[in-house]
């Protein structure tokens, strides 16, 4: 048997991966989506949260933030129950890698929005405003949809990278591909294969991915001319 039985059990991991790549996508969106707000239209107090928010994570390797939001939450549920007198909870491994991933990858994501909500000329802007849109009408119509033209590029680039970093979350005891294929790998001698197997599945969803991400940039490209140099 070519997966010595493992089949199904791979199948399972895969659609963990994809679940948490997909929740951790959302998470990191709407926080790219705060922090660039934060650092081009919040006050002081926000601006410098922003700022140290996305230099912390920028600069801390992924690992090392994984591992320490990981246990310094679950030390503070342990403190807190002990205070109570309550049994001692523990976090759920795939609740914690949605949130760890979407925390450490909001962070990139802020300063790709942020870059193309500079992009968006102002002169749009003022035009919608001239027409009296509201501030809402104004980033749902103009400035939302010709900042996602600018962002889809480092969306992309995010989105994959955010993809093969699933990968991580296997230290915390998630039974993602990774896992799952170590698991087999040490149980049947064949490690080579499975860790195999799971490159191939990863490269054949980063391929899905970029072909998804390819219509969205034809999508909100619709109505530009692209240069030629």
């Amino acid at each position: 048997m070519f997966l010595h039985g493992y089949g199904g059990q791979i199948l399972d991991g895969t659609w963990e991966t994809i679940k948490l790549a997909l929740l951790s996508l959302v998470v990191a969106f709407l926080l790219g989506l705060i922090g660039a707000s934060a650092k081009l239209f919040g006050n002081f107090l926000f601006k410098g949260v922003a700022q140290a928010y996305t230099t912390l994570v920028r600069s801390v390797p992924d690992l090392v933030l994984m591992l320490l939001i990981f246990f310094s939450i679950q030390m503070g549920l342990n403190n807190i129950t002990d205070a109570l007198g309550l049994p001692m909870l523990e976090i759920d491994p795939f609740v914690a890698g949605v949130l760890t991933i979407g925390f450490i990858y909001g962070a990139y994501f802020a300063e790709t929005f942020r870059g193309a909500f500079l992009a968006v000329p102002k002169g749009q802007l003022e035009a919608g405003k001239a027409f009296g849109m509201s501030n809402r009408q104004v980033f749902s119509r103009i400035l939302f949809p010709q900042m996602m033209r600018f962002a889809l590029p480092g969306i992309g680039n995010n989105w994959l990278v955010l993809l093969k970093a699933t990968a991580l979350v296997s230290i915390i005891g998630l039974s993602d591909l990774v896992l799952v294929t170590q698991t087999a790998g040490r149980a049947t001698s064949s490690m080579f294969l499975f860790i195999a197997v799971a490159g191939l599945i990863y490269l054949m969803l980063n391929t899905i991915s970029s072909v998804i991400l390819w219509w969205l940039e034809k999508k909100y490209c619709v109505g530009f001319r692209e240069a030629h140099f």
